[in-house]
């Protein structure tokens, strides 16, 4: 097996949704970390380079809008993707107002993996360098 093409930090605070998406989008070759809170992805992202997060809206020490704020500041030009049950329209606006890339309404998994592909597929991945 190849070396993996992109990394992916997931954010989520339910354990089997952040496992979920680690299986998924490791079936696409991308090598995913988890983390269930804005603390530990903070640290995470401090220390290794990621690609492009997948970032829940609730979290258990803040909201995913702080945390791709904090992310966009952290590590400038990595997209953030948010997946969460918040689906309403003011939801999306304040995800783009806080540097959201994308914004996938839960339980749309092919529409997650679809935005994942297309917007790594834009990018030269840190992983290959």
């Amino acid at each position: 097996m190849s070396d993996p093409k992109c990394r992916i930090l997931c954010v989520d605070d339910h354990f089997d949704t952040s496992e979920m998406l680690q299986v998924l989008l490791s079936e696409s070759d991308y090598a995913v970390q988890t983390a269930g809170t804005m603390e530990e992805a903070c640290a995470l992202a401090a220390k290794s380079t990621f690609d492009l997060y997948v970032l829940d809206k609730r979290l258990p020490d803040g909201t995913g809008m702080e945390l791709c704020e904090r992310l966009t500041f952290l590590t400038p030009g990595i997209p953030c993707i948010f997946y969460t049950g918040d689906a309403y329209e003011v939801h999306r606006r304040q995800a783009f107002a806080a540097g959201a890339t994308a914004y996938v309404a839960k339980p749309d998994i092919e529409t997650l993996i679809e935005t994942v592909h297309r917007l790594l597929a834009e990018r030269e991945c840190a992983a290959e360098v």
